[in-house]
C-alpha cells in the first residue's frame, strides 16, 4: 500500500466498526464534491468515485456500486441520492443530511442569482445574446444525451421497441410521462419474472477505474455498520418525519391559500414529479415542459431551454432546472406580493418538495437495500424504464429543436409544428457548430456552453 493510501485510511482495522473519519472531515469532502459536481449525473458520480473510493478509500468499489444500483431504482437524481446514501453510511442521519444538502446548495444559490438576472436584465441585448447562444449549446447537449443513453440502454430489439413506443406515445399522442414510465416498468417487471434474456438488467453509470479498491481495503471495511441494519420501527419513524416535512407544507398551502393559488400548484405539481422522475433530468424536463408550458402556462417554450442552460453551467443536479420553473411561475402570478419575493419563495418551495423525498427514499429504504440486490424482476423493470426514457429524451430534443431553430411554431393537436419559412439561420449555424464540437471533437459541456454563449452575445450586439 502506498504512503498516500496509508495516510488516508485510519491506522486501526476497519473491521472493528470504527472507521475514524470525523464528521468535519467528511463535511469538507462533501463541500468539495459539491463544488465539482458539473456535467450531469455521469460526471458527478465519477467525481464521487474518484474522491471517495480511489483517493480517500473511505468505501470500496463493491459498496459504491451497490449503493448506486439502489439509487438508480429510485425516482429523483441518482447522484444526489448516492451522496445521501454514502453520507448516511458513514455518519448516520446527520451525515446523509450534510452530504445531500451540500450537493444541492451551490446550484440552488447559483441558479437563484441567474434567475434574478434573467427577470431583471433579460431584455438587455448582451443577456439576450448569452441565452441565445446557450440554447444552441443545450440543443447539442440534449442530442448527446439521446445518443449516450441510447447506446447504453438499447441493447436489443425489445429495448428498441420500448423506446420507439415511448416516443410515439409522447410525441403523437401526448401521453403523460408518468404513464409511460409505469407502463415500461410493468413490461420490464413481467419480462424479468418470465426470465426473458432481453430484459436482463445491467449497465448504469458505473465508474471506470483501472485498479479496483475492495471493501476490505477501505476505512469502512466490509462490516455493515450497526445503524445500517434493517429496523422496521426506525424506517416507520423516519418515513413519518420526512413525509410530514414533504407533504405538510403542501397540505398547509392547500388549506390556507386554496387549490387555485400558484404556490399550491407548484407544491402539488413538483411533489407529483418527485415520485415519477425516473431516467434523469432530461426525461424529467420533457414532463415539466409538457405541464409547465402546456397546462399551467407558467413559461414559454424557449424559456425551458434558458433554464436548462442555467442548470448545465452551475454545479449540482440538472434537475435544479425545476427551480427556475418555480421561480418564473411565482414571479408571474405573484398577486399582492412583490414579484421578486414571490419568485424567491417559489424557487425555495420547488427545491424543497423536489429534494425532501430524496432523503425519504434513502433513509427509509437503504437499510433494506440488500433485499433488492440481484432481484431480476426489479432489475428488468429499471432496464425497460431506461429504454423508455430514450424515447422521451428524443421527444425532448425534437421539441427543443423546433423552438430553437424556428421563430414561429404552430400547434396541431398534441404536436408543435414549425413554420418552415421562419427558420432562424443564425440559430441553425450555431447549433450545427455546437453539434460538431460535441460529437466530432468531443469537447466538454462547459467549454461548449461558454463559447456558444459568447458567440451569441457578440452576434446580438453586432446585428
Amino acid at each position: 500500500m502506498t504512503s498516500k493510501t496509508s495516510s488516508t485510511i485510519p491506522a486501526h482495522s476497519p473491521s472493528d466498526g470504527h472507521h475514524g473519519i470525523s464528521l468535519s472531515e467528511a463535511t469538507r469532502l462533501w463541500a468539495r464534491i459539491a463544488a465539482l459536481s458539473f456535467g450531469g449525473p455521469a460526471g458527478q458520480i465519477a467525481v464521487m468515485h474518484r474522491l471517495l473510493v480511489e483517493e480517500k478509500r473511505w468505501i470500496g468499489e463493491e459498496r459504491f456500486l451497490h449503493a448506486l444500483n439502489y439509487c438508480m431504482l429510485l425516482p429523483g437524481p441518482e447522484a444526489q441520492q448516492l451522496a445521501v446514501y454514502i453520507g448516511w453510511l458513514l455518519h448516520k442521519t446527520r451525515g446523509g443530511l450534510i452530504a445531500g444538502i451540500l450537493f444541492v446548495l451551490p446550484g440552488f444559490l447559483a441558479i437563484l442569482a441567474l434567475s434574478y438576472i434573467y427577470v431583471l436584465l433579460g431584455h438587455v441585448p448582451i443577456i439576450e445574446g448569452l441565452f441565445f447562444g446557450l440554447k444552441a449549446a443545450v440543443l447539442a447537449i440534449v442530442m448527446q444525451a439521446v445518443v449516450r443513453v441510447g447506446s447504453r440502454a438499447l441493447k436489443n430489439n425489445a429495448m428498441r421497441g420500448i423506446a420507439v413506443g415511448a416516443f410515439l406515445a409522447i410525441f403523437f399522442l401526448g401521453a403523460p410521462f408518468p404513464l409511460i414510465i409505469v407502463a415500461a416498468g410493468l413490461i420490464g417487471f413481467l419480462g424479468g419474472r418470465k426470465g426473458l434474456a432481453a430484459f436482463r438488467g445491467g449497465g448504469g453509470h458505473g465508474a471506470a477505474s483501472g485498479h479496483v479498491v475492495h471493501d476490505c481495503d477501505t476505512a469502512l471495511g466490509e462490516r455493515l455498520p450497526d445503524h445500517a441494519r434493517p429496523s422496521l420501527s426506525w424506517s416507520l419513524r423516519i418515513s413519518a418525519l420526512f413525509l410530514l416535512l414533504w407533504l405538510g407544507p403542501v397540505l398547509a398551502l392547500f388549506l390556507t391559500l386554496g387549490p387555485d393559488n400558484v404556490f399550491t400548484h407548484i407544491a402539488s405539481f413538483f411533489s407529483q414529479m418527485a415520485v415519477v422522475t425516473f431516467g434523469g433530468a432530461y426525461a424529467v424536463l420533457a414532463y415539466v415542459a409538457q405541464e409547465a408550458v402546456g397546462t399551467f402556462g407558467w413559461l414559454r417554450p424557449g424559456e425551458m431551454l434558458d433554464g436548462l442552460g442555467m442548470a448545465e453551467t452551475t454545479p449540482g443536479p440538472l434537475i435544479m432546472v425545476t427551480q427556475f420553473v418555480g421561480f418564473l411561475a411565482a414571479f408571474r402570478e405573484s398577486g399582492a406580493m412583490h414579484p421578486l419575493l414571490a419568485a424567491t419563495l417559489g424557487a425555495m418551495l420547488t427545491t424543497w418538495v423536489t429534494f425532501v423525498p430524496c432523503f425519504l427514499w434513502i433513509f427509509a429504504g437503504a437499510p433494506f437495500v440488500e433485499r433488492l440486490r440481484g432481484n431480476p424482476a426489479l432489475s428488468a423493470a429499471l432496464t425497460a424504464i431506461t429504454a423508455a426514457v430514450v424515447g422521451v429524451i428524443l421527444n425532448l430534443a425534437i421539441w427543443f429543436a423546433i423552438h430553437t431553430l424556428f421563430r414561429q411554431v404552430q400547434r396541431l393537436g398534441w404536436i408543435d409544428m414549425p413554420v418552415l419559412s421562419s427558420v432562424n439561420i443564425p440559430a441553425v449555424l450555431l447549433s450545427a457548430g455546437a453539434m460538431i464540437a460535441v460529437f466530432r471533437f468531443r469537447i466538454g459541456v462547459l467549454p461548449v456552453l461558454g463559447v456558444c454563449a459568447g458567440i451569441g452575445a457578440a452576434y446580438i450586439l453586432l446585428v
